[in-house]
């Protein structure tokens, strides 16, 4: 039996602007004002968005903290802004915390409340234009977007730095430079060579560069081989090693998306048919150990593990009766981590995308996974019993989230486990001790070398001291050594490390 109050998602849409003159480019609430009509056009309901109560919207990345503040004003309510342009009045204006996880965030608290009768009829809806920012911030042109339509907005969530300052002063900052100290991590558990293991990451990114150009709101549709992916050239240059510029989630686009979700009741009310209902049949949230070099592993992820078993417990679901994949991939370390700690079988013949990628598809900042989920309700609506499982993630592989999928109704009482009690698991795991002012002998972890232009700039390396066997975090400056980081093996490889006037940790190699 369906209960009258499960949440259900009924309506998706999408749309990608490629626009040259930033002038004549629509703004990003603009953008989710059209994702919106096509997504309440998609239910069918000619009459929806009079029954619409609350609007939740993604932050933009421009909002997401410090140092962010784009060349133009400030939205000062988004979800109210985007009432407006669609003509809803009364609705509750709700807005996301910052993070790639938050789509599917605010898709489990939008289904815990419908459930709990708290919401009815809810828009969720997302957009960057960071491809049209980018030009007219290129060309000295301002924008005039930003707007305080008044209001009283609801944030949800919390802002929280991603990393510690000591960890930002040592290179945690930009992402490019974080994921590749997992991919690194991930070649010593396998046991792959430098050029093996890059020629693993271009087999693991080639198919889905494949589903990216047969996505019609891709912003990179076009097919590229393992070697093409895997090998450094000119126009594929390294950046944070080992990945090429073809391994990296873009940001630079301009696409929206957003979705509809209410009860079954009101579904069954409004005449919502039945071919484009898509259940939540589990959901989970949750954290990893916050701080990169607290984590007692980079190469595995303890709390997609613990997320993942959440989930398919709710639905009582196994990972192999699902066929649809859309594993969070701004970077191939994220999708490598989902993979294995899913427990899905890397020798199964099943894509784990449906867009493409933020690579290929595009990294619409917070907001991509809009963007997989819509994209999976119309996989899953073309074939109306298959299951569909969508991961996301903020921040460091720090914020996860997921949701599991499918057109065959969820029986009985839809209600998803409060995610703060199996936080705890996460939280009271035993962390190495980290020295903030290493000295000493060390051993190498993991490492990266950050790529400019004109080739290798810093290296970064997490390790632990021989004396004390605490956690560490330095930089490398010396240029013999950023080669050797770039061409020799240096997981497990003895180092010396010690401060400068700066308050730096450098670490160099030992001969």
């Amino acid at each position: 039996m369906i209960e009258s109050k499960t949440p259900v998602l009924v309506g998706c849409g999408q749309v990608t602007q490629k626009i040259n003159n930033p002038m004549e480019a629509k703004e990003p609430i603009e953008l989710m004002k059209d994702a919106s009509e096509i997504a309440l056009e998609d239910t069918t309901i000619s009459d929806l968005s009079s029954h619409i109560d609350s609007i939740v919207t993604v932050r933009f990345v421009f909002d997401s903290g410090a140092g962010r503040r784009p060349p133009f004003s400030i939205y000062k309510n988004p979800p109210k802004s985007l009432a407006d342009r669609l003509n809803i009045k009364e609705a509750k204006t709700f807005y996301g915390p910052t993070g790639g996880n938050t789509p599917q965030y605010l898709i489990n608290i939008a289904a815990d409340r419908i459930t709990k009768g708290e919401l009815d009829v809810v828009l969720l809806s997302g957009a960057e234009c960071f491809s049209t920012m980018r030009k007219a911030s290129r060309m000295e042109l301002k924008t005039g977007w930003g707007e305080d339509p008044g209001g009283n907005r609801i944030d949800l969530g919390y802002e929280k730095l991603g990393a510690t300052e000591n960890e930002m002063k040592h290179g945690i900052l930009l992402p490019v430079n974080v994921y590749p100290l997992f991919e690194n991590a991930i070649r010593g558990e396998k046991g792959h060579s430098i050029e093996k293991h890059l020629q693993y990451l271009g087999d693991l990114m080639e198919p889905f560069t494949k589903v990216a150009k047969g996505h019609p709101n891709a912003w990179f549709p076009t097919y590229r081989s393992s070697k093409e992916i895997s090998e450094a050239t000119k126009a594929n240059r390294f950046i944070g090693f080992p990945y090429t510029k073809y391994m990296n989630a873009i940001m630079e686009v301009d696409q929206a998306a957003s979705i509809v979700m209410m009860s079954e009741g009101k579904a069954n009310e409004l005449g919502v048919p039945k071919e484009k209902r898509v259940y939540l049949h589990g959901c989970a949230d949750i954290n990893e150990v916050w701080n990169v070099t607290e984590r007692p592993e980079l190469h595995s992820s303890n709390a997609i593990r613990l997320m993942g078993k959440k989930a398919l417990s709710m639905a009582k679901w196994t990972i192999d009766e699902i066929e649809y994949f859309d594993l969070y991939s701004c970077f191939p370390s994220m999708v490598e981590l989902g993979r294995e700690a899913l427990n899905i079988n890397p020798n199964r013949d099943v894509n784990l995308t449906v867009t493409g990628g933020l690579p290929y598809f595009g990294g619409a900042g917070n907001n991509y996974v809009m963007h997989s989920v819509a994209t999976m309700m119309n996989e899953l609506r073309k074939n109306q019993d298959s299951k569909g499982l969508c991961t996301s993630n903020g921040w460091y592989a720090t914020k996860h989230g997921i949701g599991l999928y499918s057109c065959e109704p969820f029986e009985g009482l839809w209600e998803r486990e409060d995610p703060e009690k199996y936080q705890k698991e996460i939280d009271n795991m035993e962390k190495p001790e980290v020295d903030e002012k290493p000295k000493g002998k060390a051993l190498i972890e993991t490492y990266t070398v950050a790529n400019g232009k004109d080739g290798p700039q810093m290296g970064i390396a997490i390790g632990r001291l021989k004396e004390n066997n605490k956690r560490f975090i330095a930089i490398a400056r010396d240029d013999n050594d950023l080669s050797i980081m770039m061409k020799e093996e240096c997981l497990n490889r003895d180092c010396s490390v010690t401060q400068n006037d700066e308050g730096l940790s450098i670490v160099s190699l030992d001969s």
